[in-house]
């Protein structure tokens, strides 16, 4: 195994920083499924039908590799935080692009979800008394490691988890969304959640 694959985010960053380039190599392939995930929350039903999210994460991507040396930051949640910025300014040129400049009633405006709202927080069934253990489970900071493991489930498991813990959806309207009844969507959910902590380990 490659030494830079078993550094942390911050350790990548320190090196990459200083002109290792298997080590910024590294850094930007880890954060690849995370952007992801994280597009996925900023590119609403409209406009899904008109670009790929993989299209912000590639544009997020290159203007991250381009831009570096103006990041400042030394942890993974500034690393983060700084691909969210970027990532939430190309969703929005996206947005102004395909949806005009014209201005529209405040009813038919689309409304971002904030990238902060990460996958790792979680996402209640309204009215729920408390967190369920599955949904404890997904309050983890290593959101990295999380949507490293999330991109290697089959793709029903990772579309009801972003459907239910990072766009946080009711279950009525996930079901609704897969093409299944509320109780197949739950018992997906469930099955996905289970894998997901078997593929990291805990």
């Amino acid at each position: 195994m490659a030494e830079s694959q078993r550094l942390s985010a911050a350790d990548l960053i320190a090196r990459a920083r200083q002109g290792d380039a298997e080590c910024r190599e590294r850094l930007f392939t880890l954060c690849r499924s995370y952007l992801g995930f994280a597009a996925r929350s900023q590119v609403e039903t409209w406009l899904r039908r008109k670009v790929d999210a993989s299209d912000l994460v590639q544009e997020t991507m290159l203007e991250a590799y381009r831009d570096f040396d103006r990041f400042e930051g030394r942890t993974e949640g500034e690393w983060l935080a700084w691909l969210k910025k970027i990532l939430r300014h190309n969703a929005a040129d996206f947005v102004r692009r395909y949806h005009g400049t014209a201005k529209r009633a405040a009813g038919k405006e689309v409304p971002f979800r904030d990238p902060d709202d990460s996958l790792a927080r979680g996402a209640p069934e309204p009215a729920a008394p408390q967190a369920t253990p599955s949904q404890e489970f997904l309050q983890l900071d290593d959101e990295l490691r999380v949507t490293a493991a999330l991109a290697e489930l089959p793709p029903d498991y990772q579309e009801v988890i972003v459907l239910r813990n990072l766009e946080r959806l009711p279950f009525n309207e996930v079901a609704d969304r897969m093409s299944r009844t509320r109780p197949a969507a739950q018992m997906l959910w469930l099955r996905a959640i289970r894998k997901l902590q078997e593929v990291l380990g805990d």
